[in-house]
């Protein structure tokens, strides 16, 4: 019997039912990619996404892409499927968390660049081929099914009426008892794509909210959608969860037992893929979601999980860092015996370099309680926990208000006076002990929470308790206050347009910050994200590097209602008196379009002299023809045309009947003196003339240097 297996180092492929040729491909960037995990380590893969600077080598291979799964607590009993596997995005994750890991893929050359790029993992096997044919030969004893950005895909795998049914009811029989499937999919109904995002699938404005009436083969779905399918097929039990900003490169995850707050999704400009429109600030706008609880309806993407619920709450990433500060952050359910039922906070490394960063937490906080042990800052315990994966630092969860959310209800009132006193009480708790050589350099407002409110308004909260929650950048030495308080209020004030009702001079001059303290900030502040980041670039630059445009319609109207205001022809007539502006008039629709102008005007026998204005803006134009009762007007002729502009010599003879005009003003003039072409008693002058608006500098440049003249 014909083996058809093959090992690329310790991975093993099976193409026993693949079908003999790849049915979707990435052409040549699928090549690219595989010549990229065949001869680089994976080491170096943030290096080539950062010298290539393209959408898929970034999707493909940024290590952000793990995060979806890596919260999951597997172990090494656990067994995993994964249903399109891809390029192997999120495989390896899956092969260092669990014991074994199956994959399916129907692309071989996809499956070829996942092999080679994690060739030494001994557990993982790839079949190779079409869903529905490997399907009734895998095991029926899975602990976890993973479908990350597949689901969507399921008519294409299942084919019929019910595709999405059919493909849940196939998979759940393969689960062992207590498993679970993870599917990760875009909400159609996702606030970005409201905001002006394209569909991630079908590259088009509104696909999904229109309910993908242009048709294609992918479909995806809004909350109750997802679960009328788990309703269908009768999967039972499920839990949702809200990645953010998606599930591509998820920064945090939320859930229904966690729902973001108002001020926690300002991190939104993740087009990557292709342009984008920015129709509204979806910040304010999940702000609004947060405060009315309709945040699960408009999440981006949802990460389903099918059967039993994890402890797991809220989960933060911070690993877009230097790989020795690469961390997460969970919030815990309240199974812990050893909290009383509450809440707890975990920090994990994510991989051995960030170890020594998170045991470094528990000495921050010996540090810091020390320093403020008369003061009135308390500092939230840490634990350090010490497990065969690596450290593990845990807080008690701190109930209160964050003193952000205290500032920003301050300003929302109008209330700036409130502002300022939590502000200056923030200087003080701070900036208790100073010259102790234990700071939090990153000691910002949202890290404060408050409770214990003693009374009445904004002095209750002054008279509570103020605990430092994360101290994770605490550095052993003293540091200015007045420095620590400044940066807390320079990125507070930067991440929201709604908080400039605070001026940075105020702030300033409260803490007495001169000129030189600004540029000894900067270059702390250079230096810090420099420290943090290894030099990385963030998400942001990434997007920046690709080239992906964020376009704002409010800037077309704006252009629009300005062109309105100033692409307009005024004209007037001197009948021996000069021109006056109250005989003037404006052509309607003289403009055909932003560039070319067509006048047809009726002109009386007693008119001298015509004045046409093209424009309202420093502009040049060209005259493309002209006429009088029928006869070229011969424009070359002396005391016939006048201009406020340089008139530009034509280039070849034939032209010069048509000349061209540079205005350095913003009400440019024409002056035909139609009295010398023997007018009648009714006449008519035809014009076409090009223009082109210029900036007024390199209008003023244009005329002094063109060598034209001045009439």
């Amino acid at each position: 019997m014909e083996d058809k297996t093959e090992k690329i180092g310790k991975v093993r492929l099976d193409y026993g039912k693949y079908p003999g040729e790849d049915f979707y491909s990435e052409g040549a960037m699928e090549d690219e990619l595989l010549d990229i995990v065949k001869s680089r380590s994976a080491a170096e893969y943030e290096k080539i996404i950062e010298e290539r600077k393209v959408w898929p080598i970034l999707y493909h291979l940024s290590p952000l892409r793990e995060n979806i799964v890596d919260w999951v607590p597997m172990d090494k009993e656990s067994r995993v499927l994964e249903i399109g596997s891809g390029c192997g995005a999120v495989t390896g994750a899956l092969a260092r968390k669990a014991g074994q890991v199956t994959c399916v893929e129907l692309s071989k050359k996809r499956s070829l660049i996942n092999a080679y790029r994690h060739r030494e993992c001994d557990n993982i096997t790839i079949h190779v081929g079409n869903f529905r044919d490997i399907e009734p030969g895998l095991p029926k004893d899975f602990d976890y099914i993973c479908l990350i950005g597949m689901f969507e895909y399921g008519k294409s795998y299942i084919g019929g009426d019910k595709p999405y049914e059919e493909l849940l009811a196939r998979l759940l029989p393969h689960l062992a008892p207590g498993g679970r499937i993870l599917i990760a999919i875009e909400n159609k109904y996702g606030l970005k794509y409201f905001a002006g995002c394209r569909e991630d699938h079908l590259g088009t404005y509104f696909a999904g909210i229109e309910n993908y009436v242009s048709g294609g083969g992918v479909r995806t779905f809004g909350r109750n959608g997802l679960e009328q399918i788990l309703d269908r097929c009768g999967a039972g039990e499920h839990y949702f969860y809200y990645p953010y900003p998606d599930y591509k490169f998820m920064t945090a995850l939320y859930s229904d037992a966690w729902l973001p707050g108002k001020g926690e999704l300002f991190n939104n400009m993740r087009n990557f893929d292709r342009d984008r429109m920015l129709l509204f600030s979806e910040k304010n706008a999940f702000d609004g979601l947060a405060e009315e609880g309709l945040f699960p309806l408009f999440s981006n993407s949802y990460m389903l999980v099918i059967g039993p619920g994890f402890d797991t709450k809220f989960v933060k990433y911070s690993n877009d860092r230097a790989p020795e500060y690469s961390i997460r952050t969970e919030i815990l359910g309240n199974w812990f015996a050893d909290f009383q039922g509450t809440d707890i906070v975990r920090k994990y490394p994510m991989g051995e370099a960030a170890a020594e960063h998170v045991r470094g937490m528990a000495a921050a906080c010996e540090n810091l309680k020390e320093r403020y042990r008369d003061g009135n800052l308390g500092i939230n315990e840490c634990e350090l926990i010490e497990t065969e994966e690596g450290p593990v630092a845990q807080f008690a969860f701190v109930e209160g208000v964050s003193l952000l959310e205290l500032m920003d209800e301050c300003l929302e009132k109008e209330d700036v006076e409130s502002f300022r006193r939590y502000f200056k009480a923030f200087v003080e708790r701070v900036g208790h002990n100073g010259q102790y050589p234990a700071a939090d350099f990153d000691l910002v407002f949202g890290n404060i929470l408050i409770s214990g409110k003693s009374g009445p308004g904004i002095q209750g909260y002054l008279d509570g308790d103020w605990t430092l929650i994360d101290y994770e950048w605490t550095f052993g030495k003293s540091i200015d206050t007045r420095r620590l308080a400044f940066r807390a209020a320079y990125w507070y004030l930067l991440e929201d347009e709604k908080r400039k009702k605070i001026s940075l001079d105020w702030i300033k001059k409260e803490l007495d910050i001169t000129e030189r303290d600004m540029t000894d900030f900067w270059n702390q502040e250079d230096d810090f994200q420099q420290f943090v980041t290894g030099n990385r670039s963030s998400m942001a630059e990434m997007r920046e590097k690709i080239g992906c445009r964020i376009m704002n319609p409010q800037d077309w109207l704006d252009r629009y209602h300005d062109s309105e205001n100033v692409n307009r022809v005024q004209i007037y007539e001197d009948k021996g008196s000069g021109y006056s502006e109250e005989e003037s008039y404006f052509v309607r629709e003289a403009y055909q379009g932003d560039w070319l102008i067509d006048l047809e005007l009726k002109v009386g026998g007693d008119v001298r002299m015509l004045r046409i204005d093209p424009g309202m803006y420093p502009c040049i134009v060209k005259v493309r023809e002209m006429t009088f009762n029928g006869a070229s007007v011969p424009l070359h002729k002396r005391k016939l045309l006048y201009a406020n502009g340089s008139i530009l010599k034509p280039p070849a003879r034939e032209e010069r009947d048509f000349p061209s005009i540079v205005f350095p003003t913003q009400d440019p003039n024409i002056n035909i003196a139609v009295g010398r072409l023997e007018p009648g008693e009714e006449n008519v002058l035809r014009a076409r003339l090009e223009i082109v608006r210029l900036p007024l500098s390199m209008a003023k440049d244009v005329a002094s240097g063109a060598g034209g003249r001045k009439a």
